[in-house]
């Protein structure tokens, strides 16, 4: 395939070369009924949205940010956005409003989708009640339950789509002629040790070229049926899902929240081929007692990472799920989530201990400290607004330093042993200690506090916050959880709490968390 270096030149590709092929199933919610898309349907919803956006007033180089969970809207607004010329701006959906709002302002978006009631919450109604006035000028809704109501200061999706002209169509597809390979296609934000999350600015051709590598390596095509449990906010389930399959003309089957039971039901039904996700999505999984009562056998691709994968769980997804192959992978935003990655060639030993070789178009190497460093086409622009901290994490050789440490074996297999941050991995999300403990010191009575990772059989890690406390406070670990699940998301909460009279500390009186546990 000869290089797409921007998503409207992928997706009008992928309506000319697969027409009738399905884009995308989406049969989650059960009423609405089903929506199904083929490949030139899809692409003419995507050109409607970003007539819409265009009605609305937003111009090329804006920023739309998108808040709601995996469905069939989500694609069709990011590929929206990118055809109407403008900036992608992906909003964790645990987070709280307080944080959505934070980055809605810091990338000065002016326009947000974000989704109605669901799972008992409702994130467009939290901002309304909460961040009226900080909102953009356009806010969408989109209300996945099926109703149409959306508070006065939004406007619900098929109303918005409804703003769409023959005119604006017209300026749409001017504006996705002129999308360069180097105009930038998404904002994520990742949180750095700092506590204050970063803007990752991503150029069309570098999102694009990971996307194409990752494909690639999987053998995606257009007989595949690709579901999707990742989360779009997240690379793994946007530049690793929804882009290859524009790429590559698999199907997307969205899924918004993860179960075993919705998973194996969904493959079934669907006759899914690829399959990624975290290593405790497959161990769930094997370990559910229903699994017996699906026929998965359709799983051809398993694609999982972001923490040390035991032999026997490759062994087990091969032997019971009867999966032909199994690959790991690893990566970080600031190179569009792909740095290295197993091939389906490798054997099991690799594949669970290691993350595999360079991905076309990168190159790994470790520093004199043992720090893992990539360079190539994926490695992100720089942060948004922080020019100081892009020069700290890509050198003058353009080297991105990961703050992982690592090994590379005599065949170029990278495997990860450390981390030269405190960042731990919860249920498959980068959780940054020095952010929680900033917002632990809010609580009142707390002198200090230290944040750790522990393990846990379920999500992998877990936090466990140590406190000091003032003399005559007394502070239980029930009321500082629940002080935490008001500030921050869920998969940042700590999950246990010890106060301790004194923190051990070095020399330089720094605390030395690897004596905590």
């Amino acid at each position: 395939m000869e290089p797409i270096l921007t998503t409207p030149a992928a997706l009008r590709r992928a309506a000319q070369t697969w027409p009738d092929g399905v884009a995308v199933v989406d049969d989650q919610w059960g009423d609405p009924p089903t929506v199904e898309l083929t490949w030139s349907e899809f692409a003419e919803e995507v050109r409607t949205f970003a007539a819409a956006l265009v009605a609305s007033g937003i111009a090329a180089g804006d920023r739309v940010a998108i808040w709601s969970p995996n469905s069939h809207h989500w694609p069709v607004a990011a590929l929206g956005t990118h055809y109407a010329g403008a900036t992608l701006v992906p909003l964790n959906t645990r987070y709280t409003s307080t944080e959505a709002v934070e980055i809605i302002e810091r990338s000065a978006a002016r326009a947000v989708i974000v989704s109605g009631a669901f799972l008992g919450g409702d994130h467009l109604a939290e901002l309304v009640e909460s961040h009226a006035d900080s909102l953009p000028g356009v806010v969408v809704g989109v209300t996945l339950d099926g109703s149409s109501a959306v508070p006065d200061i939004a406007i619900e999706w098929s109303e918005f789509l409804a703003r769409a002209t023959e005119t604006t169509r017209d300026e749409a597809d001017a504006r996705a002629d002129a999308v360069a390979p180097e105009d930038i296609s998404d904002i994520l934000f990742t949180s750095g040790t700092t506590g204050k999350s970063k803007g990752v600015l991503a150029e069309h051709q570098q999102t694009m070229s990971g996307s194409q590598a990752w494909g690639a390596n999987g053998h995606l095509s257009s007989d595949d049926r690709y579901l999707m449990v990742n989360p779009y906010f997240h690379t793994f389930g946007y530049k690793a899902g929804i882009l290859p399959c524009t790429l590559f003309g698999a199907t997307m089957i969205p899924l918004a929240v993860y179960s075993p039971t919705e998973a194996m039901a969904l493959a079934e039904r669907r006759k899914a081929t690829v399959f990624p996700g975290a290593p405790t999505i497959f161990q769930t999984i094997l370990d559910d007692p229903a699994r017996a009562d699906h026929d998965l056998s359709s799983l051809r691709l398993i694609v999982t990472g972001a923490a040390i994968v035991p032999v026997v769980l490759i062994e087990r997804l091969q032997s019971d799920l009867g999966v032909d192959t199994v690959v790991t992978a690893y990566g970080l935003t600031e190179a569009s989530g792909f740095v290295s990655t197993c091939t389906p060639d490798d054997d099991d030993e690799t594949v669970a201990n290691t993350c595999g070789r360079a991905f076309a178009g990168m190159e790994i190497a470790l520093s004199e400290e043992g720090e893992v460093l990539a360079r190539g086409k994926m490695v992100m622009r720089g942060y948004l607004d922080d020019e100081t901290a892009t020069k700290e994490t890509i050198d003058a050789d353009g080297w991105l330093h990961t703050g992982d440490i690592g090994r590379i074996d005599e065949r170029g297999n990278l495997t990860i042993t450390d981390r030269l941050k405190d960042m731990y991995i919860c249920g498959g999300f980068n959780v940054y200690p020095a952010e929680v403990e900033q917002t632990l010191a809010r609580l009142d009575g707390v002198t200090e506090s230290a944040v750790i990772g522990v393990p846990d059989e379920r999500l992998g890690e877990v936090g466990r916050a140590f406190l000091t406390v003032r003399d005559g406070v007394t502070l239980d670990e029930a009321s500082v959880i629940a002080y935490a699940k008001e500030h921050l998301a869920n998969f940042k909460v700590p999950r246990s709490v010890v106060v301790v009279d004194a923190f051990p500390r070095n020399a330089a009186g720094k605390i030395l968390k690897r004596q905590l546990s």
